[in-house]
């Protein structure tokens, strides 16, 4: 019987949680830490970072830890970058459960960036008002363009913004394109910025800026080392239940 390490924060890491409670697989489920009101799971959860790469090592020793699927946020680079480390000094098999990144569409006007410096640069020199879809870590370097004004969307209220520099709407997803439109329409956005993350739940505002004829400034994934990956729950159950730690569809790639 396999005991397993979920690296989670996503909605596909909470489909995973539920489909291995529901077929009673021994396994923990692991929350970064960086939100205060994470949803709840229907497995173990242990909150917090690890240590690194020593300290991920150390701790699936300790708790007997025979697999790792990484179903962190796309651009948890450092987590994912710890466990490829850290499995391979173990030996533990990991998996990647990782979301098909967005793809440009007919009437889309992105503008690809490789990280979020690029990103502050793409922005216009003259004022904008700027959807900054890209959570709560990476402000600073954007509110440092005291021309523009800001709407964040956050899961808490963990961010103050004055109101000469823009609006705060608390809300988790999924979202809608009608949504996100009449959003956008509200606040008279000009620009978007977004991380390519993928999946449904936070699509929306690229429906919304394509309907809207917004351009978005799309910054890329980092780079993971190469690492099995899948793309939905019943392919990592397979691959758990394999003595071998096959699916038969799993590729080794970078992100």
């Amino acid at each position: 019987m396999p005991r397993v390490l979920v690296l989670g924060g996503t909605t596909e890491a909470s489909r995973l949680a539920q489909a291995l409670a529901d077929t009673q697989v021994d396994a923990v489920f692991s929350y970064a830490g960086r939100t205060e009101s994470p949803l709840p799971q229907p497995l173990p959860v242990r909150v917090g970072g690890f240590g690194g790469v020593d300290g991920l090592r150390a701790w699936l020793r300790e708790q007997r830890i025979s697999h790792v699927v990484d179903a962190t946020h796309p651009f948890a680079a450092q987590m994912s970058r710890n466990a490829v480390g850290a499995c391979a000094a173990t030996g533990i098999p990991l998996l990647a459960l990782e979301r098909p990144a967005w793809q440009a569409q007919a009437g889309d006007h992105w503008q690809p960036v490789p990280d979020m410096d690029s990103a502050v640069r793409a922005l216009p020199e003259a004022p904008a008002r700027v959807f900054l879809a890209i959570g709560r870590q990476h402000l600073a370097p954007f509110l440092a363009q005291p021309q523009h004004w800001f709407l964040l969307r956050l899961v808490d209220a963990s961010v103050e913004l004055p109101l000469e520099r823009g609006h705060i709407v608390l809300a988790r997803g999924p979202f809608t394109e009608a949504g996100d439109t009449a959003l956008l329409r509200q606040h008279r956005i000009t620009h978007v910025v977004a991380k390519n993350s993928g999946g449904s739940g936070a699509e929306a505002k690229l429906s919304a800026a394509r309907a809207l004829g917004l351009p978005v400034i799309l910054i890329d994934r980092p780079i993971i080392p190469a690492r099995s990956t899948v793309g939905g729950v019943d392919e990592v159950l397979q691959w758990l239940a394999d003595p071998h730690g096959n699916t038969g569809r799993a590729t080794e790639r970078g992100v």
